[in-house]
């Protein structure tokens, strides 16, 4: 059976440096990124907006980081 990303605990423990994600904001600044989309649940952009205000940070931003954590995960197993 396949857990949703809501129930898995893991993301609960997820730790970001405000400070350091700016800095890497910055030093990012003009590198070349391409557009995306991706469809959301209304609930979960809810959620991540919410906790990217949390943490003070833009939730395009926590996105990515999610998604660059997720990819470090799955190279590493």
């Amino acid at each position: 059976m396949k857990k949703s990303v809501k129930r898995l605990k893991t993301y609960d423990r997820i730790e970001f440096d405000t400070k350091e994600i700016l800095a890497g904001l910055s030093r990012l600044k003009g590198a070349r990124r391409k557009p995306t989309s991706i469809a959301l649940e209304e609930e979960m952009l809810k959620e991540l907006k919410e906790i990217a205000a949390s943490k003070g940070i833009p939730y395009q931003v926590l996105m990515r980081l999610l998604i660059a954590d997720g990819l470090r995960k799955l190279k590493a197993s």
